[in-house]
């Protein structure tokens, strides 16, 4: 007896091709720190790079969201609950990713550490991949999360023993945590393309 191919809903369709459009914005983001930080001594290269994988996470992410319409909106009853369900977490996590944010960067300004604002951000941002592996159940995330946690850490460090300039600190910083969020991309990129496949 052949089994017949689970048919995906249009949620989980449309969560990968949000989720390319928003590693193309964070990869460039931090690339264009890591940039800034370069000053042009490697004659656009970092930017360049990076600049041609979040093209391709875009193509491939709108791509996606509208194939996203030929599919179902929810399989069943238990889908629909648990597409709720992922929807209201994730939207709590990333409300307190963005409220964390701002108020630890006041923090920074007022106590006179506005150098260490950037760090903090990355450190933010490389925590809320922790509960976010949990909410959509997958075992990468925590790798990305760990990678982008010591990319952060690693430059607070830095700065704190002044052991490189602020601007070389930001460059390593940027290349790694965009490096995180390109690996993110291309993993989505890769999924996205063998779960559409199956279809």
């Amino acid at each position: 007896m052949t089994k017949e191919p689970q048919i995906l809903p249009r949620i989980a369709v449309r969560s990968i091709g949000g989720g390319l459009l928003l590693m193309a914005l964070f990869t460039m983001m931090w690339a264009g720190i890591a940039q800034g930080g370069l000053q042009q001594h490697d004659h656009y290269a970092v930017l360049i790079l990076f600049s041609i994988f979040s093209v391709i996470f875009v193509i491939y992410g709108i791509t996606v969201l509208i194939t996203a319409q030929r599919f179902p909106k929810f399989t069943s009853d238990s889908d629909a609950a648990k597409g709720k369900m992922m929807t209201t977490r994730f939207g709590i996590i990333f409300g307190i990713e963005g409220t964390a944010i701002p108020i630890v960067s006041v923090i920074l300004l007022i106590l006179g550490y506005r150098e260490f604002t950037l760090p903090a951000i990355a450190l933010i941002v490389g925590l809320h991949f922790y509960p976010m592996a949990k909410v959509f159940n997958r075992k990468f995330d925590y790798y990305l999360a760990t990678w982008t946690c010591l990319a952060a850490i690693s430059a607070i460090i830095m700065m704190a023993g002044h052991y490189y300039t602020q601007a070389l600190t930001l460059t390593i910083m940027g290349i790694g945590v965009a490096m995180a969020t390109s690996a993110y991309g291309f993993y989505m990129l890769v999924n996205g393309y063998n779960l559409i496949k199956k279809q």
